[in-house]
């Protein structure tokens, strides 16, 4: 099997339903499961001198490691560097971004800490998996420590534009450590695009048809490779006894008004102020229907140390204040504003029972919850995904009621038409919906990222493993037009067979490509 080590600043739940408003965690969680190994990160602590041992708590099939920060590496690594500095400015929010050399070095020193505690056990792995922007120079220090394994690194966020990066004083040393990974991965083919153009204009670089960047004496390759949900087990969710349960429970505040509900961490790049304003502006416009529909909106808290999330939070619950009060009726409260964090489970009702998802931020490199929502709803009677044209996933899925998040005329008026939308539409946009989700799930990301990154390392005798013809994998079919098949590097594969129903079968495998035969 091979052997998997994942870098990331959050680290996983140990409960796979515990509440998260994040997609990294839940993404990764059910890509590690198939595949085992390791997944280092920071616990969550904050000592004044943290001993500097790990902590290591196993999740079968794979072990957690975290490592606590110091108080100085809060403050500079986490609070100042990544989220104060790099968080607006890959968002485009240049102007909240506060630079502080004494940070970057604090960021540096914090990488070149999780490289060592990596390397120590580095002969346990085939590959080095790094995510996002809190360690953009990990593969650098790895090199340092001499560590060769086939590296590769996924960006969560959006890349920004060439002329947004360079107003980062440190942008060449930055992107000359993130050279050091044999593969950088990005959510769209936008941000591809964004990191060519920076290569080429401000480092000198080339770029292949290929994706293979040569820049600062470094070769290495890019792409695209958009996140999923494990769509089957949300949808699963979200017909589970305890989620119908809650729905039972929760039905007679759906049945007599059309929900809508937006479920976001609370911050700036959301768009939640925006979203706010243009459901008043269709309370105003909606002539005849002023109770119809109510508004639950899902802000959990982050980052509560930054002075420009608590303005947003007091923001936001002045705002959410005054359109009640100036809309509701004793049997009515058109905003239902909700400051915390809510489990996978809360979560799938609550997608099904509402006719209208919102996910309008103003900027977001994916945005797993609009795959959520589709994911959780009824074939029968779906609802309408009203979607940012400034999302990730708005690349694919196009099905949705796609918006303009700055444009609060537009939005009130894409609402209204969700909300008015036929059945017949609402299925047909779903079942395109679904269809992406289905094939481009949590499981395809992953072999998709991790087979590029060995072939663009020279690592092929990792696939050989299982790709040499003969040796024998088992396939576990499941329902539905695309089967999953699982061979016995712990990579999954599909197969196209129409009809395929729940059975085993004995398959080979051929190498190099991963190709199965035969698939009857």
């Amino acid at each position: 099997m091979t052997r998997i080590a994942i870098v990331s600043n959050r680290l996983p739940p140990l409960d796979r339903d515990e509440a998260s408003a994040g997609g990294l965690a839940v993404g990764l969680s059910a890509a590690l499961e198939d595949s085992g190994g390791t997944w280092l990160g920071w616990d969550g602590t904050v000592a004044s001198a943290p001993d500097g041992a790990a902590s290591i708590q196993q999740s079968a099939p794979y072990r957690v490691v975290s490592l606590a920060l110091s108080e100085q590496e809060h403050a500079g690594y986490y609070i100042g560097f990544s989220n104060r500095t790099l968080w607006p400015l890959f968002h485009g929010r240049a102007d909240l971004v506060r630079f502080d050399p004494s940070a970057f070095a604090t960021y540096r020193a914090v990488n070149a800490r999780f490289a060592k505690q990596l390397a120590a056990g580095a002969g346990n792995h085939d590959l080095i998996w790094v995510h996002d922007y809190h360690f953009l120079c990990l593969g650098q220090e790895l090199r340092r420590l001499g560590i060769e394994l086939p590296t590769g690194f996924f960006l969560h966020v959006p890349f920004p534009a060439p002329d947004t990066l360079t107003a980062l004083p440190c942008h060449r040393e930055l992107i000359g450590a993130l050279s050091a990974f044999d593969l950088v991965g990005f959510q769209t083919e936008g941000d591809v695009r964004n990191f060519h153009n920076y290569a080429v204009r401000h480092l000198g670089g080339t770029v292949s048809a290929d994706g293979t960047v040569c820049a600062l004496g470094r070769r290495f390759r890019t792409g695209a490779f958009p996140i999923g949900i494990d769509t089957r087990r949300f949808a699963a969710l979200a017909v589970s006894k305890e989620a119908a349960s809650l729905r039972d429970r929760l039905g007679g505040c759906f049945r007599d008004h059309l929900g809508i509900i937006g479920v976001d961490r609370l911050d700036y790049t959301k768009g939640l102020e925006y979203r706010l304003r243009a459901f008043e502006r269709m309370l105003q416009t909606r002539q005849g229907h002023p109770g119809q529909t109510f508004l639950l909106q899902i802000a959990a808290p982050s980052r509560e140390e930054i002075p420009e999330y608590n303005e947003l939070k007091h923001e936001l619950e002045a705002l959410s204040g005054r359109i009640n009060a100036r809309h509701a009726r004793i049997d009515w409260t058109p905003v239902r504003y909700i400051n915390r964090t809510f489990s996978q489970t809360r979560l799938a009702a609550l997608y099904r029972l509402s006719r209208v998802g919102l996910v309008t931020p103003l900027r977001d490199g994916m945005n797993l919850v609009a795959k959520e929502y589709v994911a959780a709803q009824s074939a029968a009677d779906p609802g309408v995904l009203e979607l940012s044209r400034f999302a990730g996933a708005a690349e694919r899925m196009t099905a949705a009621l796609l918006v303009n998040p700055f444009d609060i005329d537009g939005m009130a008026k894409a609402t209204s038409r969700a909300l008015d939308m036929s059945l017949d539409e609402r299925r047909e946009r779903w079942s395109e919906l679904v269809s992406e989700i289905r094939d481009h799930d949590v499981h395809g990301w992953r072999d998709d990222f991790l087979r590029a990154l060995l072939a663009g390392s020279g690592r092929q005798d990792l696939e050989d493993r299982c790709g040499m013809p003969g040796p024998v994998a088992v396939a576990r079919h499941t329902p539905g037009p695309r089967a999953t098949v699982e061979v016995g590097s712990g990579l999954r594969r599909r197969c196209d067979r129409p009809g395929a129903t729940p059975h085993e079968q004995e398959i080979k495998c051929d190498a190099p490509g991963w190709r199965v035969r035969p698939c009857v």
